[in-house]
């Protein structure tokens, strides 16, 4: 075939393949409806392919079949029934040589993937499915980062133990640390676990401590980020509860992982348990986001290799595969198949599945040209901005990009649309130091010279300070921890105790400089991103590269959401705080003049002001939040810090027309090292506040008129 030849033992691509054999069509895979059933593969070099139907995933094929060659290099058959339930692979001839291969496309697969199964879908939807709905959102982003299995495995989930590690545990109500769980698809009962507090989000009932999805709706968060929960190889569906895994490694990239389900040999176990999981956070008040990983497979002998050779995968001049992925292979994002591959599947979990958004590992390894395409598709399907797009801006790796495309990394972030987001790790490591090195500290733990990058973290690097330029904060995913690397317990610990420490010790220091982390990034411009258990001291021990670590070490441990208790309100305090300043929720490319007057006072001290009113045109007295001005104190020294609170009106000199400022209105502190969400009236008897070592304050200015709270 005139489009593509050989280079040192492996098949490169030209332009010209794609342009013949480019594939827009929707229907490839096993379509299984209105009593039909239709086989399509796309396998331009192949010279035959064969299906094989099975019973089940494990016996033996009952009848094989010769798929037509069609245009575009597809080959089809069609059956006049359903063949809902029933498994299947194809054999593929290319080059003279036949590959046994499950279907890329497939919905569905036997335990451990190796068959496809067919499957009706509309037969797979739990009761009420058709009519789930995300939940309206708040008017802020407040994501919580979440492994399926750590969110339940701990016996005092509140989880029955059938349900622990599985989908199902999300249907469930969980009531304590050391309680037996609740009732399945109890999640509707939430209004018994506790009562609504101003802002959002639950105040925790009283007895035994929240777990389980109790815990969750509490929080208030309002996006949980769920760790891969496609089809995945690095774990056996038939094993045992003692195996984990991120997930990191795509087997069935449109199949749920069958170690969730509660049965894994099923293939419509997992769908229905996937698709309950979703349903039952949407009735809670949780959008869903799903991290995908569509930059590698688990193996370079995929179902997309075998049956379609050398197209899906980058290759170095030598032929070899290359590695920017770390993980062996890279997918050859910028190819028109491969493009078609990856948008079409980022469709079908959004419509299928109802999922609210999507996280891109290694997002680097992506095209600007693909995310740009990707996000255009999911507005013109779901509305502007319905479903969240973020990722990671950088490889593991140097990887070849095709001719004419862009690599979306994080210098090229202006080139990505506005509703492309990027993890910020220029914030994240200014706050707490390097997270490649556990001892080296950051602006809450004893680093020095972080003052400039701390300020430049406010409105999301807009003046360009860290080699990027966002379009706005819109673009900034601020956090400080990650399932990646150590958690932030850890890190502050390593780095204010050394690698001897007790991490189960509760050092006063690492609380507080944990209160500041979270105050930090809680009040910078741009999105909210925090690993699941930050809030209560999550600890893996100093292990930082849990991937298949034991699930006892990985697991959220409940018995601290109790045990730092104090800590976990700081967190509720300041997501109920967040969603009432729209100074710091504005995402537009204006957010950034809102930051006013930032000074360095002295080591490790910076301050700045916040326009914190509300509306388009931002006028005075709009009544959406009752502080109409915001002043801000970091204060990461081992000192205490005085410092006198502005008295003039920050916007006047900049705002021609809107010179009525607060006026007579007075100051509340609304959190400091301690509290959250706090409203104090502010004492001044030396004529300024005291900001204590290794803390923060956050300061709210009424508008004429206003009172303190009760």
């Amino acid at each position: 075939m005139a489009d593509y030849m050989e280079r040192n033992g492996a098949l490169t691509y030209s332009r010209e393949f794609d342009e013949r054999y480019g594939y827009d069509g929707k229907d490839l895979g096993a379509v299984c409806r209105d009593g039909r059933t239709v086989f399509k593969v796309w396998s331009p070099m192949a010279e035959r392919v064969e299906l094989r139907l099975y019973h089940s995933g494990s016996s033996k094929a009952w009848l094989k079949k010769e798929l037509q060659a069609q245009d575009r290099g597809v080959w089809a058959l069609e059956f006049a029934e359903s063949l809902h339930g029933m498994y299947y692979d194809y054999v593929v001839r290319a080059e003279g040589k036949d590959r046994r291969t499950a279907d890329p496309y497939a919905v569905g697969c036997c335990c451990n993937g190796a068959r496809s199964m067919v499957v009706d879908l509309a037969l797979t939807d739990p009761p009420g499915f058709s009519s789930d709905a995300a939940p309206e959102e708040c008017g802020e982003r407040i994501i919580y980062e979440l492994h399926i299995k750590d969110f339940s495995h701990d016996p005092d989930s509140g989880v029955p133990e059938a349900f622990r590690g599985k989908y199902k545990a999300f249907t469930v109500e969980g009531i304590g640390a050391g309680g037996s769980g609740g009732s399945p698809h109890s999640a509707d009962a939430a209004g018994a676990a506790g009562s609504p507090c101003p802002g959002g989000g639950l105040r925790p009932a009283k007895g035994p401590s929240l777990t389980g999805m109790a815990y969750l709706k509490s929080l208030g968060v309002t996006h949980v980020h769920l760790l891969p929960f496609f089809d995945y190889g690095s774990v056996d569906e038939a094993g045992d509860a003692g195996q984990f895994n991120w997930g990191y490694d795509p087997v069935n990239y449109n199949v749920p992982e069958g170690s969730y389900a509660t049965d894994a040999n099923d293939g419509t176990v997992r769908i229905r348990e996937c698709k309950e999981m979703i349903q039952a956070l949407h009735r809670a008040g949780l959008r869903v986001v799903m991290d995908v990983v569509y930059n590698h497979t688990h193996r370079g002998d995929s179902w997309l290799e075998r049956t379609a050779p050398g197209y899906y995968y980058r290759r170095g001049e030598d032929g070899k595969l290359s590695n920017g992925s770390g993980c062996g292979n890279d997918i050859a994002a910028g190819r028109a198949m491969a493009d078609n591959y990856i948008a079409d599947s980022v469709l079908y979990w959004a419509r299928e599945y109802h999922v609210d958004g999507f996280r891109f590992d290694l997002m680097g390894l992506m095209t600007v040209e693909l995310m740009n395409r990707i996000r255009r598709e999911l507005d013109e399907a779901f509305g502007p901005g319905e479903k969240l797009l973020y990722g990671e801006p950088w490889s593991a790796g140097p990887s070849p990009m095709e001719e004419g495309t862009t690599a979306a990394v994080k210098k090229n972030v202006a080139m990505l649309q506005e509703g492309i987001a990027i993890f910020c790790d220029d914030t994240r490591d200014a706050i707490k130091g390097s997270v490649f090195d556990g001892k080296a500290p950051g602006f809450v733990n004893g680093g020095t010279g972080f003052e400039e990058a701390v300020l430049q973290g406010v409105t999301g690097w807009r003046e360009g300070g860290a080699g990027y330029m966002p379009k706005s904060c819109g673009q900034i995913v601020n956090y400080v921890s990650a399932h990646d690397n150590f958690t932030l317990w850890d890190k502050l610990v390593l780095s204010m105790h050394g690698e001897d420490a007790d991490f189960s010790a509760g050092y006063e220091d690492v609380l507080a400089a944990n209160r500041l982390a979270a105050l930090i990034y809680f009040t910078c411009q741009g999105n909210l991103f925090l690993q699941a258990g930050e809030e209560f001291g999550r600890t893996k021990l100093g292990d930082g590269n849990s991937y298949c670590s034991p699930p006892e070490l990985n697991m959220l441990d409940w018995s601290r959401a109790a045990e730092y208790s104090e800590l976990v309100e700081y967190y509720r305090g300041l997501i109920r705080l967040r969603k009432k300043l729209p100074g710091l929720c504005d995402k537009s490319p204006f957010a950034a003049e809102r930051i006013g007057c930032q000074e360095i006072h002295r080591e490790g001290v910076v301050s700045f002001r916040v326009d914190n009113r509300s509306g388009a045109d931002r006028k005075p007295g709009s009544g959406a939040s009752p502080w109409e001005e915001l002043f801000i104190v970091y204060n990461g020294s081992e000192e205490d810090f005085a410092v006198g609170l502005p008295e003039d009106s920050m916007w006047a000199e900049e705002s021609p027309g809107l010179e009525d400022g607060p006026g007579p209105g007075r100051w509340e502190i609304l959190a400091d090292g301690l509290e959250a969400d706090c409203r104090r009236q502010v004492e001044l008897p030396e004529g300024a506040v005291r900001v204590a070592a290794r803390s923060g304050m956050l300061l709210g200015k009424t508008g004429a008129g206003e009172g303190a709270a009760s």
